[in-house]
């Protein structure tokens, strides 16, 4: 199985509610979403379904590359993605959805902690990702996850362009 993992691009310092849960992303955040998007596009991962964290400044980078990959009706929110989740949640859910390949967008530190578990096979260790950054894993269900890319957003913005 394919795991892709996409954190969010940049967004507010602060809602207006005052909610983690509500920040949103910013003007240059959304723009380097739609960039990460066609980028993603470009390289025809074979993904076939994307799940998010159910936080807005994550449904928003979601989008754009559900959209772009063609798979908005495929796209989902789980709460196993949010900030303070264990990695283990996600994997069970990812593991139950039988797809070959899947677009995992969320924040750091989680995002970080579910890498380092995946490259070393067990947890306690973390990769921490820059915004709006992909990583690209080969994954058995168990043990370690063989590493195959880490894109950064400016590469994948590069990737993109072309369209």
């Amino acid at each position: 199985m394919e795991i892709w993992l996409l954190r969010h691009a940049a967004a507010e310092e602060r809602s207006s509610s005052g909610r983690d849960a509500d920040r949103t992303l910013t003007e240059d955040g959304h723009k380097r979403a739609r960039e990460v998007a066609r980028g993603l596009a470009a390289l025809e991962t074979g993904i076939t379904l994307v799940l998010s964290s159910p936080f807005a400044r994550a449904r928003q980078t979601a989008e754009p590359v559900a959209r772009a990959l063609k798979l908005s009706s495929h796209l989902r929110e789980t709460s196993s993605l949010e900030p303070d989740s264990d990695p283990e949640e996600i994997l069970a859910e990812v593991r139950s959805e039988k797809a070959d390949a899947v677009l995992l967008v969320g924040h750091e530190p989680h995002l970080g902690a579910l890498l380092g578990r995946l490259v070393f096979g067990k947890p306690g260790f973390s990769i921490p990702m820059k915004k709006a950054s992909v990583a690209r894993l080969s994954w058995e269900g168990s043990g370690p996850a063989a590493l195959r890319a880490l894109l950064p957003a400016r590469v994948l913005a590069l990737l993109g362009a072309g369209d």
